[in-house]
Parts: structure tokens; C-alpha cells; sequence
């Protein structure tokens, strides 16, 4: 069984819409367990380590497209978490869909509540607000929670789904 971790950040577009509890319910009912959240307005630098130090987005994608992600990061407070279930990674990346709005399916998170384009946010000198952050994969999981959490902010604890999940007793 693969139990995993994954860290997900609600980001300001979420928060100022007053979205959060929808988004966070649609987790809890697809069984993950939220092991550690907390609200926060990070700074530049904060980011910076987290957008590139960890997630290379400055050498994938540009300059550009780097220093206005981070400016609408910094548009107002984010929720970060981290989320705990069986291939916790991958199963988090399909709920939230394609990051950009437009071609997320529907069904999926961003495919349900956003609507935006890159040439869209492109032309306003933004970032795309495509309402959360979900960990890439298993490795840059673990960097950025170590990243977002200190070890004593992430909580263990069973909760009733657990039973589906845990081996039979004999």
C-alpha cells in the first residue's frame, strides 16, 4: 500500500473567492485525510525557493512567467496542506486537472472553478489563477512540505475511511 503525502496550496483567487471549504470538501470526499493546513501571506523569497529552489519553474518556463507567478501569489493570503492517502500524488494531480484553466476538464477542480487562459493572463501581466498548487510528484511532495510545515504542524491521527485502506485484521 503507498500511503503518501502531498502538499496543496489554495491560492489567493481560492481565498478571496470563498471557495476554500468547497475546495478542502472535495478532498475529504475522496478519502484523503488533511494532515496539517494553516493560512499565511508568504514573502518573495518564500516563494521563490519553493517556485524554483524546488519546482524549477524560472528554468522551465521563463523570467516572465516566473516573477508573475510569484507577484499573484502575493496578491493575498494562500492555505497551504498537506493531504495524506494512497498514492496521495497522483490521485491529487487528476482531482485537480491541467494547470491551465481552460483545457482542465471538467469534473476535475480547476476544470470546475476556473475558466482562465495563459494569453489571458499573459496580456493582464499575471499569473494564471488557477486556483491551487498540487505537488508534482513523490519527490518534490516531499520538499515542499518540509518547505511549507514544520515537523510538529503535521498531525497524526485515524479517521473512520481508514478501515478500506488498512489490512483486515485476522
Amino acid at each position: 500500500m503507498n500511503m503518501e503525502q502531498t502538499l496543496i496550496i489554495l491560492k489567493p483567487d481560492t481565498v478571496m473567492r470563498g471557495i476554500v471549504g468547497e475546495i478542502i470538501t472535495r478532498f475529504e470526499k475522496a478519502g484523503f485525510k488533511i494532515v496539517a493546513m494553516k493560512m499565511l501571506e508568504p514573502g518573495y523569497q518564500h516563494y521563490y525557493e519553493h517556485y524554483e529552489g524546488i519546482g524549477t519553474l524560472k528554468t522551465r518556463k521563463g523570467e516572465e512567467i516566473f516573477e508573475s507567478t510569484l507577484a499573484s501569489m502575493q496578491d493575498g493570503p494562500v492555505i497551504a496542506m498537506v493531504a495524506e492517502g494512497v498514492e496521495a500524488v497522483e490521485a491529487v494531480r487528476k482531482m485537480v486537472g491541467d494547470t491551465q484553466p481552460k483545457t482542465a476538464l471538467p469534473g476535475t477542480i480547476r476544470g470546475d472553478y476556473a475558466h482562465v487562459t495563459y494569453g489571458q493572463a499573459s496580456e493582464a501581466g499575471r499569473g494564471v489563477a488557477n486556483i491551487l498548487h498540487a505537488s508534482a510528484d513523490i519527490e518534490e511532495a516531499k520538499k515542499e512540505i518540509v518547505h511549507w510545515f514544520k515537523k510538529d504542524e503535521i498531525f497524526s491521527y485515524r479517521v473512520v475511511h481508514e478501515q478500506f485502506t488498512q489490512p483486515r485484521k485476522k
